[in-house]
């Protein structure tokens, strides 16, 4: 059956990536957790989606941090604001997480500054604590952008999770958006599952930055010659919810038997597990058919779209509110 993991936490009900998030998302039944990895300048891994944090914490309020704020180019985007990797892990223990999107979950901003920000051996603990088994699911983020840095992203979360007995851990699932750094895993034998992150569109950053213009594109990794590839190498590949979709009957979310979508249908039949982002109630991130009255804060038909997503047989999806999306499970007909 589907597996229902907790983007970023229950982040639908609480700042991401806070303590809180992750320990509401066990109470409310996830099956798995995902965190974001980036860098400290010692080398520590915090969990945050973007090394950008401006976002995400009170670093604003800091004026012993001030001076730090900076421009950088991030696998192509360009971003200013305070960066992770100009911090040490001390430094950033004295930051609060806040909400990232307060406009639209003012109850979730309600929490901000409850929680400092985490390292992944803290969360480690936190699911090794937890009263029932609970997946993690990784997403090492720009790997390529870092190690020219200076920051081994492969060799920093192996050593974590050596130190924490959790190396080859049945648990354990990595992602990224570019495949050169699972490769790096893979090589080390740190274990678990790989997969392989795809945008709609675009290219990989260490693809670019070994080809160029050249690079393959993302569309082109899902044609069935490319799953087939990617099928010797890693063990799923996980795509946004229009990629997911797309092609599939808009009569779909009132059907209540199977929803045919053809990346799952062709990823299935190469080996490949498929799993989607991001389940979210709010009318901003619905079809618009299934939006409602006219706050986007509001929510929307969101039991219909997230069952449809489910009937496509995905093996897994990402939901910033744990709670709803095993709802939908329960509709659907299954659990974990």
């Amino acid at each position: 059956m589907t597996l229902v993991i907790a983007h970023r936490g229950a982040s639908g009900h609480r700042p991401e990536h806070s303590r809180s998030a992750y320990e509401l998302a066990i109470e409310m039944g996830c099956d798995a957790i995902e965190p974001d990895l980036v860098p400290t300048r010692d080398g520590v891994l915090v969990l945050r989606h973007e090394n950008e944090i401006s976002g995400t914490t009170d670093i604003a309020d800091h004026p012993e941090f001030a001076d730090r704020r900076t421009t950088k180019t991030v696998d192509g985007q360009t971003l200013t604001g305070w960066f992770t990797e100009d911090f040490t892990w001390a430094e950033l223990q004295t930051l609060r997480t806040r909400e990232r999107l307060p406009g639209l979950r003012p109850a979730s901003a309600a929490h901000d500054g409850e929680d400092s920000i985490l390292r992944l051996e803290d969360l480690l603990a936190i699911l090794d604590d937890a009263p029932r088994p609970v997946g993690l699911v990784a997403e090492v983020k720009h790997a390529t952008s870092f190690r020219q840095e200076g920051f081994p992203m492969d060799a920093l979360f192996d050593d974590v999770l050596g130190a924490a007995g959790w190396r080859g851990d049945p648990r354990l699932t990595v992602e990224s958006f570019e495949k050169g750094v699972l490769r790096d895993l893979r090589s080390r034998r740190t274990g678990g599952r790989l997969v392989y992150l795809q945008e709609a569109r675009g290219s990989a950053a260490d693809e670019v930055a070994s080809h160029g213009s050249l690079a393959p594109t993302y569309a082109s990794e899902r044609s069935d010659e490319a799953l087939a590839r990617l099928a010797d190498e890693f063990d799923g590949i996980s795509v946004d919810l229009k990629t997911l979709m797309a092609g599939t009957d808009s009569r779909a979310v009132d059907d209540p038997g199977p929803v045919r979508s053809a990346v799952v249908d062709r990823a299935h039949l190469a080996g490949l597990a498929v799993y989607t982002w991001t389940l979210r109630p709010e009318n901003r991130f619905l079809p618009g058919p299934l939006r409602r009255g006219g706050d986007v804060a509001g929510f929307g038909e969101w039991e219909r779209w997230f069952t449809s997503v489910m009937r496509t047989g995905v093996d897994g999806v990402f939901a910033d509110h744990t709670d709803l999306a095993v709802r939908a499970r329960s509709a659907v007909g299954g659990s974990a």
